[in-house]
């Protein structure tokens, strides 16, 4: 039996995603550098599945280990790509490592696929690569911008680099999937998010003030054009998202479809700031001081997504709602 290899597995999403995968029936190797990734939450997939999943440390940008890796692995069926560094302000800090990881390592992927003859391929990508829509929701026809911070940039350059390899090798079929804000963990309270220890995210930060380990949450902006002033952001569940790549990976074997699938995945509805921490305060029984501060250069006032194509194309819909997704945060984040 082919097996799929899981980039990044050791990851938020891609740990996630390969409990997905084992539940449905794939043989799943997971490859991942460990310089955000912790190897804890392998642990914690073979709790929740029983299975040991195959892991092998590995540099993507190193091109002579990761061939070892995947010569080791024997038959692959195919490639779910999660392995990148993705925080924005680090990505402004750092624009040139940011670049060469996250570009470095797709290159050699694809050159290792197409040498195996390895064809399907899921790419994770993001929302990120929109900036600042003119229209809501935003839909996958909507154009790339063009001011982004250099994470954005290495998800637009790669899948324009995807794309270009399609030209070159017309057997690899990819599904692009672009996330909006990704957030909850798992329902076992047993694996969840590991962030950045330098996040800017606005969830695992209401976490850490929840938790008494920072004294309030800085809330960037008020006076933002939405209802109270703060910016809105689409918000969808870990496990939903997670889903939606086991869904995505099976319809690359239609050969029906388009070559080339790009999806959005969200929620089709955005929260404010002030309304996640209302929310979660509400969930969970817990205050959330903040203090008001000026915007963020950058930030739009509000992004949420149209997901109909994947509703259509994938049969994908998240089923977890909001207190679903906090709910299960904090149940994890206590644990920790």
């Amino acid at each position: 039996m082919s097996k799929i290899v899981v980039t990044g597995g050791c990851g938020y999403i891609g740990s996630h995603t390969i409990v997905d995968l084992i539940q449905n029936g794939y043989e799943v190797v997971c490859i991942d550098n460990l310089v955000r990734g912790k190897r804890s939450q392998l642990d914690c997939i073979a709790v929740i599945t029983g299975v040991d999943v195959p892991f092998y440390e590995v540099d993507m940008c190193d091109e002579v280990a990761l061939s070892k890796a995947f010569d080791a692995i024997g038959a692959i069926g195919g490639v779910i790509h999660f392995a990148a560094l993705k925080s924005v302000p680090e990505s402004v800090e750092k624009p040139e490592w940011y670049l060469n990881n996250n570009m470095g390592a797709l290159q050699n992927l694809l050159q290792q696929m197409q040498l195996r003859q390895i064809n399907h391929l899921v790419f994770s990508s993001s929302c990120a690569v929109y900036g600042s829509p003119v229209k809501l929701p935003v839909t996958e026809d909507c154009p790339f911008a063009d001011q982004v911070s250099p994470y954005a940039l290495s998800k637009q350059k790669g899948e324009l680099l995807v794309q270009e390899q399609m030209l070159k090798n017309q057997n690899l079929r990819c599904s692009i999937l672009r996330y909006f804000n990704p957030i909850g963990a798992h329902p076992s309270g047993k694996m969840g998010e590991n962030p950045y220890e330098k996040t800017t995210n606005l969830l695992p930060l209401i976490l850490k003030v929840a938790k008494q380990e920072i004294p309030f949450l800085t809330v960037n902006g008020n006076d933002y054009p939405t209802p109270d002033g703060t910016a809105i952001r689409d918000y969808v569940h870990v496990c939903d998202i997670a889903h939606a790549h086991v869904l995505a990976f099976k319809a690359l074997s239609d050969s029906t479809k388009p070559q080339l699938q790009t999806y959005n995945l969200g929620s089709e509805q955005g929260y404010s700031v002030l309304e996640m921490i209302h929310a979660f305060e509400a969930c969970n029984g817990r205050k959330v001081p903040y203090s008001i501060h000026k915007r963020r250069v950058g930030d739009p006032a509000a992004i949420y997504a149209d997901i109909s194509k994947a509703k259509k194309e994938l049969n994908w819909l998240p089923i977890n709602d909001l207190a679903s997704m906090l709910g299960s945060a904090w149940d994890w984040a206590r644990k920790k």
